[in-house]
Formats: C-alpha cells, sequence, structure tokens
C-alpha cells in the first residue's frame, strides 16, 4: 500500500506488515527542515530534496531503531532505496 503526507512525503505499507516512511518536505530532517511552511511548497506543486527522513515500523506499531534514534535523516535517494529494499525482505 502505499500513500501520501501532504505532497511532504510517502509511505509503503507492505505484506510483511513493516511500513517505512520517506519524508523531504518542512520539519523533515533533510534539505527544507528549516524552510518557512508553507512558503514556495505547492500541495498541487513538486517539493524537492536532496535528502530525506526515513522511519520504519512493523504492524504493531513498534518503530525501528537506527542505534540512536527511530528517524534516520539526511539520508541520499540511494540510500533510502535501500532501506525500502529491506524492509520489503524482512
Amino acid at each position: 500500500m502505499f500513500s501520501s503526507t501532504l505532497n511532504k512525503g510517502f509511505q509503503m505499507t507492505f505484506q510483511n506488515g513493516w511500513t517505512i516512511s520517506v519524508q523531504f518536505g518542512y520539519s523533515s530532517y533533510c534539505q527544507n527542515y528549516h524552510h518557512p511552511e508553507g512558503v514556495g511548497f505547492s500541495r498541487e506543486g513538486i517539493v524537492k530534496s536532496q535528502d530525506a527522513e526515513i522511519a520504519i515500523w512493523d504492524k504493531e506499531g513498534q518503530y525501528y531503531n537506527f542505534g540512536n534514534d527511530t528517524v534516520k535523516g539526511w539520508c541520499s535517494s540511494n540510500e533510502a532505496a535501500e532501506w525500502i529494499e529491506k524492509v520489503s525482505k524482512w
């Protein structure tokens, strides 16, 4: 299943019950973190960022811990893709 979050990112839930969230809008741990909310961001336009934050949780809502946090920020598109592949196979 795919879901969108106000044109700031997306989530994917896999048949194994795990969900990954990839966020790259205002207040996410990415290039757009300090971007004034709403300024230059259109719900109908395209939001761009060089990086994104990811979070992962299971079907019970328990978050994956990346070692020191349940959110991993400033991930490149390649790193986010690697995590998507991993989570899909858990």
